[in-house]
């Protein structure tokens, strides 16, 4: 366990930017093989858009890392943190620490980033696609994105999350990023089963939906145990989605600078 934990934490970078676009590619073989829906659109022209927001996610993922890495020596230093006053086997450790940093970074992070107005205008970017496959899961505006990093963070500080267990984590969440948003069919005598405890391609797109209620259900990234706890959870037939915003124009969700200036866009009305 020891040497599978080194492992991430002596990734160097070249091999996490090169697991981004893995995830990505295998993503892309799936959505040519078994589409779930035709997306009728210029695939490159939309990755293109898409990865624009991606390039600004990965700048500010080295800045956190800089100004962050003294958080990590602190914590171990002064064994601060819920998991420095545990006392668990390291594999229950590492499933508790992915469990409760995808429960505040990405669960309780993701539904502020919903109900809080100011949060909502910078995650409007995300919504804004009306074509949703597996480039959209890196369609983050800078703005969404320094808001997870910051949850991510108070994560670590909380419970105490050792630098090789943060990483992992990260890396895991590439991948069900990518996969929960492609444009993929997965049947449902697979999809079903696996939603009892993952997020899964199908229950995803109906966070997508155009309108509400669907688009405040389905909150999770890695575990679908957040949703079902609080009563966010939806499932139906993934092709009922329509996917967008309603509150802006369809036209202009691959117009990249006026996506950037949509937060601060005060004729953008919204009910939050």
């Amino acid at each position: 366990m020891e040497n599978f934990l080194a492992f991430f934490e002596t990734m160097p970078a070249w091999q996490k930017l090169a697991w981004v676009f893995a995830c990505l590619s295998v993503s892309w073989v799936l959505e040519g093989a078994v589409p779930l829906v035709t997306l009728n659109y210029k695939k490159w022209k939309h990755a293109g858009v898409n990865l624009i927001f991606l390039s600004t996610s990965l700048v500010i993922n080295l800045l956190f890392t800089i100004a962050t890495a003294g958080v990590f020596i602190w914590g171990a230093q002064y064994e601060f943190g819920l998991l420095y006053w545990l006392d668990l086997p390291v594999w229950a450790e590492l499933l508790l620490a992915v469990m409760l940093l995808d429960l505040v970074a990405q669960y309780v992070a993701h539904y502020l980033l919903h109900k809080v107005k100011w949060m909502w205008k910078f995650h409007l970017v995300h919504h804004s696609d009306t074509k949703v496959d597996a480039t959209t899961g890196t369609r983050h505006h800078p703005g969404d994105y320094v808001i997870r990093e910051v949850f991510a963070l108070f994560g670590v500080i909380v419970f105490g999350i050792p630098l090789a267990f943060y990483l992992f984590y990260r890396i895991a969440t590439i991948l069900f990023t990518y996969l929960t948003h492609a444009n993929i069919t997965v049947p449902a005598w697979l999809d079903k089963p696996l939603s009892l405890l993952f997020i899964t391609p199908n229950m995803h797109k109906f966070h997508h939906h155009f309108e509400r209620p669907w688009t405040d259900s389905n909150y999770g990234n890695i575990f679908s145990l957040w949703d079902r706890m609080f009563g966010t959870f939806v499932y139906d037939d993934p092709r009922k989605v329509r996917y967008g915003v309603d509150v802006l124009s369809d036209d202009l969700d691959e117009n990249v600078g006026y996506q950037f200036r949509v937060p601060f866009d005060k004729t953008i009305k919204t009910d939050y």
